[in-house]
This record gives C-alpha cells, sequence and structure tokens, in this order.
C-alpha cells in the first residue's frame, strides 16, 4: 500500500513539474509582437519592481487615442515611399493601400478603396477634426470619392494629413493648400 501511496505521489510530481516548468521565453503579448507581426490592442505596464518572473500580469486595454498614435506613427514611416498604383508596400503605394497598411498594423480592417471607406466609420462635421480621422477627396470630374489620407495634425486649425500623391508619393500635406483644399469631400471617423 505504501509503495502504491509512494508511486502515486511521484507521478503526480513528474506531471506538475512538465505543465510548471518555465521556459525563459517572453510570451510574445509582452514583446508586442505576434507572429503575423502586427501589434496587439494591449499593452503592459510593469511596476518598478516587476522581475522577468512576474511579466504574468494582465494587460491594460489601449485607448483609442493610443491607437490613433500608434498608426500615425506607423503611416509616418512610408514617408518618401513611391506612388504605386494597387501598391501596398515600400517598394510603392497608393492612397487607400497607404490607409490600409496602418489601420491593419492596428488590426483594423477597412475596405482597400477610398470610395468604399468613405462608408466607414462615422461623418465628422471638419470643425471636430482630430488626428487619426480620415480625409476624403474628390479628384476627378466623376464628383466621386477618389482620394484618402489620414490626419495627422489640427494646429491653430491647420490640418495636415499623410496620403500618397501621384506626383510625390508619401507626404504630408495641409488642407490650407489650394488644391485640396478646393477637392475636399468630407472627415470620418473609424475609430
Amino acid at each position: 500500500m505504501k509503495k502504491i501511496l509512494l508511486l502515486s505521489l511521484f507521478t503526480l510530481f513528474l506531471v506538475s513539474c512538465g505543465t510548471t516548468k518555465n521556459t525563459g521565453k517572453v510570451p510574445e503579448a509582452i514583446i508586442g509582437k505576434s507572429a503575423s507581426k502586427t501589434k496587439p490592442n494591449k499593452k503592459v505596464k510593469p511596476s518598478k519592481n516587476t522581475r522577468l518572473a512576474d511579466l504574468d500580469m494582465e494587460a491594460e486595454e489601449e485607448s483609442p487615442k493610443e491607437i490613433k498614435k500608434d498608426i500615425i506613427d506607423f503611416a509616418k514611416t512610408f514617408q518618401g515611399t513611391k506612388y504605386k498604383y494597387g501598391g501596398t508596400t515600400e517598394a510603392g503605394m497608393d492612397c487607400s493601400g497607404l490607409i490600409c497598411v496602418a489601420f491593419e498594423k492596428e488590426n483594423i480592417s477597412l475596405p482597400r478603396i477610398s470610395r468604399d471607406m468613405a462608408k466607414e466609420g462615422v461623418l465628422i462635421s471638419f470643425k471636430n477634426i482630430e488626428p487619426g480621422d480620415l480625409v476624403f477627396f474628390k479628384t476627378s470630374r466623376r464628383n466621386v470619392i477618389t482620394h484618402v489620407g489620414l490626419v495627422v495634425e489640427n494646429k491653430r486649425g491647420e490640418v495636415k494629413f499623410i496620403h500618397s500623391s501621384t506626383s510625390a508619393g508619401v507626404i504630408i500635406s495641409s488642407l490650407d493648400e489650394a488644391y485640396w483644399k478646393k477637392a475636399f469631400a468630407e472627415v470620418r471617423r473609424v475609430i
């Protein structure tokens, strides 16, 4: 009987050791990368006394303002990328490709075409425009949405947006520029 009890305890010990073994790997949520190279919408805020072994703490949701900032910052990394119709990479991208890629970084899917993007989110009054909002333009004679940009700044009423233009690639422009002021159609908020 004693042998059976000892054998049972030994087996229990072996099973439990295998499940609590520390591999030394930091979970992907902690380092901010997933297998698809997109950032999860959670950030861990360790305290001063946090040790690596204590990193199994609860993650805190990222605020919409932080998500917008991350999207803007990522979009800015493409500045100088040449224009390429249908492109979505550093080798070249069009206006809606830039917006799709920037939002996908935060796991937010948008339609691939600017006129379809203009059906997403909510329509915003120009006076309420904020960084992270999408600005849409009608740049052709057909009077339909043909271009999109991402608002990166609104200081003293001057709105700047990042977009991919056919002539200069990914750049930051101002809505005060005559061409963009004339072509401006609407603002939408997705986040």
